[in-house]
């Protein structure tokens, strides 16, 4: 069946409207040997799970490109042969079909088998079928490559296509079409249609099967009827995108057809766009764009209607647009140098060439309330193209008899050029604003200028000039608004903001702290917005203090150098930069909630828009002047995009530096394995990718180890760790696209052996050993310590029983000298005073039993020891020829009576003290004896005024008695409080002796 006339005719009008305007839709993106694709005739198009692109070439071998950069494979890399036919992924493979057989490529490696030209790639159920120049050959589970013997026919033509469609397999040949229930060894294919056919796809129950030269078979499954389109020759390949019929053919580009009744929709060819016309292969990538593969043109990237694009190739006599105004249903452009250009519905009309105001920078263009257009330059001053009218007569010749002359009035543009040789203060405009008949204009350095054009004399007429005089702090101006209160608002190239009302300015100084130079203003309502270089855009409400905020929220924008601002009908703002351009959506507390970037591969291929050439048209489109053309934005154009999860995955892991065999082994979900390392392996680089075909430059990621946080987001895909500990590790990371989704995050598990003697059970085996020989070695030693310390217990306590036993010796002893000074002198008393001797009798008497019972003890309290040596100092004074006083003092919280000492420790001191210290000093004596008790210990102090402990030794003559006692008391003291207990003292005062301090501490010792 072939197509009505009908059909054909609608073809042919078709025709004729690309034709009419080819010259302004440039939808598609071009990639060539310039931009690093090996070769130019790409054959075959694929994308795997990642994003790449994956293009084979003829004689360049495999391309993979993802959205920026080109990586390229070929027989230098192990491929089989530069010259690949044909692409297909399945669980994460790459198949390769070349000239030279099969060729495998996964993230391990490339594997090649060896075969006849393969121009065909079929998967079903996991097996992997490949059409070749003889035949049908299958990838078998061993590794090799299996002729198919299906059919005398099959199997010695050229296979082209292969296709399963639930029933019946499909066999497209250069010898026909073939269709059988299996695909087996010996399977009985029965050919269907002659004709060389070249691809096949399915779209519900219809089979389409092109042709090379008769156009497509559409087979319907279900009813068994055929149906021919045979308008369309050459095909190479068909696919189906977006439900419509996409045919890439030989000479004639891609046409597009609808599903219902096969009517075209669209012709991508040379005219489009296209280098050449010869179209190989198409594909619809995961982000729902389409990509075309040409044999000689490279691949393109087809846009869908976002954006018009004019550039030199459309009409324009240049490139970068200086300038961009709306006046009614035009469009006014300033073209590179060219001059001025006029853009309405019947086209493009540049303005003819205009004496002392061409070869020019237009930078600004406005129009008046009568439609006359002004436009201001960079160096030529100023052009007002003002609509006037003539008189011209007309005569009328339908009456010979009676002539008649009629006076008509014919409209015209007069050209008025502005600039200093006429008077106009400068040649460099900034920008203009018209309100009503007044002309403002902002020049580059020479402040602004308000002015009135007279035009019956055909001159302007200035009426003030602004300038710092005026209160204009800065000449350097950039934009110029004017408000809905007449108020005329300034940026300026140093940060100033201002505004001129009623003849006066008033600038508000540096708005911003940072001396931003600001590109642009834009009022809407009573916010102000000024888009800065460098800074991003800031706002704030002029009829309030003028504060302003930077423009902030959820998303960012794409670049910080704002040219262009400008709200679309939508209250959507849009921010111009270096980089394109960002539809920003606000809330009403001007938050960002969402930014919507538009690039080059987006398809504004102007890519850097101008400073402040943009506007909005009657119709509501938006029009942005970029260095590389001009492109519209039609309100409603949007299509739906496909925003799904941007995929991240593992590229290549590293161990010491080396390659691991297989990722996938350690990543998969399912029965996913830990990777081992040796403890001596703890260096490990992990690099990870998200593949983003239309913003490739946006992608953020970041990673974490086991439980820690999370690092910044960066553009950084790669981590090396070295020092990791022993143990277990997960490597995380994690993406997200420019639209800021996150991806899913991905997980890489290793563990790095620890060493044996790091190893818990290891070490706890060298503790318990060690303790056993720390408690064997203890044991020992304490118990030889014990016999130690018992034998030195033992020694000490014979020595002190021996001191102890010494010490009552000389107690008992007591001073011969001093018991026969006593009976002396209690034989003189009983002539001359009977009654002290009685006394002296009885305190001596009471002194020899004190002695005799203390004898006998260990230890006895401190109130017995303080009334012996009472009764010892009585006895003293009352035998002594120098008078002397006495004071025992007790400083202590417990009971004298409570605290026990040593029997007689105190009397060697105390007796050194009267005799040595008191007889022999200068003054009356003073003994004095303090017990004081402090931090478990019991201290002594004996204090004499004599003259002096050390003065003393130098002149007396101790006898043996009073030598021994005073060694053994002192041996007594070391051996119950230890060396240096024992302190002696004089007491000075002005360099003069005044007398001696004993002191010593002992343990305090309680009978509780």
């Amino acid at each position: 069946m072939t197509l009505p006339i009908s059909r054909i005719f609608c073809v042919f009008l078709f025709l004729i409207s690309i034709g009419i305007g080819f010259g302004q839709n440039n939808q598609l993106r071009a990639y060539t040997l310039e931009d690093g694709l090996p070769q130019s005739q790409v054959y075959a198009i694929e994308q795997d799970a990642i994003g790449y692109l994956w293009l084979g070439t003829q004689g360049g071998g495999l391309a993979r490109f993802d959205g920026d950069t080109f990586k390229t494979f070929n027989e230098n890399d192990g491929l089989a042969s530069n010259y690949v036919n044909v692409l297909k992924f399945a669980n994460d493979t790459l198949f390769i079909g070349s000239r030279r057989g099969l060729s495998i490529k996964t993230k391990s490696g490339l594997k090649n088998y060896e075969g006849p030209q393969v121009t065909h790639i079929f998967r079903h159920q996991n097996h992997t079928y490949l059409g070749t120049k003889t035949g049908v050959y299958r990838y078998t589970t061993s590794k090799s490559l299996e002729k198919l013997i299906l059919n005398p026919t099959i199997d010695i033509s050229q296979v082209n296509a292969m296709h399963f469609d639930g029933s019946y397999f499909w066999i497209g040949s250069d010898e026909g079409l073939f269709k059988s229930k299996l695909l087996t060894q010996d399977s009985n294919f029965e050919r269907v249609e002659k004709y060389n056919f070249t691809s096949l796809v399915q779209y519900n129950s219809k089979l389409m099967a092109s042709t090379f030269t008769h156009g497509i078979l559409i087979k319907n499954l279900e009813n068994g009827t055929d149906e021919w389109i045979e308008e369309l020759q050459r095909i190479n390949s068909l696919s189906i995108i977006k439900d419509q019929l996409w045919v890439g053919a030989e000479g004639d580009g891609v046409t597009v057809l609808d599903m219902i009744n096969y009517q075209i929709q669209n012709f991508i060819d040379s005219r489009s766009g296209l280098a050449v016309s010869h179209v190989r292969d198409f594909i619809l990538d995961q982000q729902g764009t389409i990509w075309i593969a040409t044999s000689g043109g490279g691949f393109y990237k087809y846009f869908e209607d976002k954006f018009t694009h004019f550039d030199s190739e459309s009409g324009l006599q240049g490139n970068q647009i200086y300038a961009v105004h709306s006046a009614g249903k035009a469009l006014w452009i300033s073209n590179s140098e060219a001059g001025l250009v006029k853009i309405d519905s019947l086209g493009l009309h540049p303005v003819p060439r205009i004496r002392g105001f061409d070869h020019v920078k237009i930078k600004t263009i406005r129009h008046d309330a009568n439609g006359n257009i002004w436009a201001g330059s960079d160096g030529k001053g100023l052009l007002f193209r003002e609509h006037t009218t003539r008189d011209s007569l007309i005569l009328n010749r339908s009456d010979f008899n009676n002539l008649n002359f009629h006076t008509v009035q014919i409209p015209e543009i007069k050209n008025h050029v502005l600039n200093t040789s006429t008077g106009f203060p400068s040649d460099w405009i900034r920008q203009l604003q018209i309100e009503k008949d007044t002309i403002w204009v902002a020049t580059h350095s020479d402040g602004i200028v308000k002015m009135q054009f007279d035009s019956a004399m055909e001159k302007a007429e200035i009426l003030k000039i602004y300038g710092k005089e005026d209160g204009l702090e800065d000449l350097l101006l950039k934009d110029m608004k004017l408000d809905g209160q007449g108020r005329l608002w300034y940026g300026t190239q140093t940060g100033h903001v201002g505004f001129i009302e009623n003849d006066l300015v008033k600038d508000l100084g540096q708005v911003l702290d940072d001396k931003t130079a600001i590109n642009s203003l834009l009022l809407r309502g009573s916010t102000m917005y000024l888009g800065t270089a460098g800074n991003g855009v800031w706002f704030a409400d002029v009829n309030d203090r003028m504060v302003f905020n930077k423009l902030v929220g959820d998303k960012q924008l794409t670049s910080s150098n704002c040219n262009q601002l400008i709200f679309d009908s939508e209250n959507n703002l849009w921010v111009g930069s270096e980089r394109g351009v960002d539809k920003v959506v606000l809330n009403q507390d001007n938050k960002i909630v969402d930014v919507f970037h538009y690039g080059r591969n987006d398809g504004f291929l102007g890519i850097e828009t101008t400073l402040n050439a943009v506007d909005m048209d009657h119709n509501g489109n938006l029009w942005f002047g970029a260095v590389y053309g001009l492109s519209k934005y039609e309100v409603g154009q949007d299509l739906e995009e496909v925003h799904s999860k941007p995929t991240i995955d593992f590229e290549s892991v590293e161990v010491d530096y080396q390659p691991i065999d297989s990722i996938a082994y350690y990543t998969s979900n399912k029965n996913a394995m830990v990777l081992q390392l040796n403890p001596d392996q703890n260096q490990i680089a992990f690099v990870y990718r998200t593949v983003d075909l239309t913003h490739p430059k946006d992608i953020q990621y970041r990673f974490k180890l086991n439980d820690d946080s999370w690092s910044p987001w960066s553009k950084i895909n790669q981590q090396n760790l070295v020092g990791l500990s022993y143990g277990p590790h997960i490597f995380y990371a994690q993406s997200r696209d420019y639209r800021w989704q996150n991806s899913e995050v991905i997980a890489f598990p290793f563990n790095i052996e620890t060493p044996l003697h790091q190893k818990s059970w290891f070490q706890w085996l060298v503790i318990g050993v060690a303790l056993v020989l720390i408690l064997m070695f203890g044991w020992m030693y304490l118990r030889r310590l014990k016999r130690k310390n018992i034998e030195a217990q033992e020694r000490l306590q014979i020595q002190n029983h021996l001191l102890t036993l010494e010490h009552k010796a000389l107690q008992l002893q007591m001073n011969p000298h001093f018991i026969f000074n006593v009976l002396n002198g209690i034989k003189a008393m009983g002539n001359t005073n009977p009654q002290k001797m009685n006394t002296t009798v009885n305190t001596f008497a009471t002194l020899l039993r004190d002695v005799l019972n203390n004898s006998r003890k260990d230890s006895i309290t401190l109130a017995q020891e303080i009334k012996t040596l009472t009764h010892y100092i009585e006895v003293e004074q009352l035998m002594s020829p120098k008078a002397f006083v006495y004071d025992i003092q007790v400083d202590s919280n417990i009971d004298p009576e409570e605290i026990l000492i040593p029997p007689m420790l105190i009397q060697p001191f105390v007796e050194n003290a009267i005799r040595h210290g008191i007889l022999k000093g200068p003054r009356d004596g003073e003994l004095k004896i303090l017990f004081k008790t402090e931090n478990d210990f019991l201290t002594c102090t004996i204090m004499d005024n004599g003259s002096g402990i050390f003065n003393s030794q130098n002149n007396k003559t101790a006898t043996d008695h009073q030598s021994m006692a005073l060694t053994v008391t002192k041996e007594r003291i070391q051996s119950l409080s230890g060396k240096d207990t024992l302190k002696l003292e004089e007491i000075t005062s002005n360099n003069q002796i005044l007398g001696t301090r004993i002191s010593f501490q002992i343990p305090l010792k309680t009978d509780f």
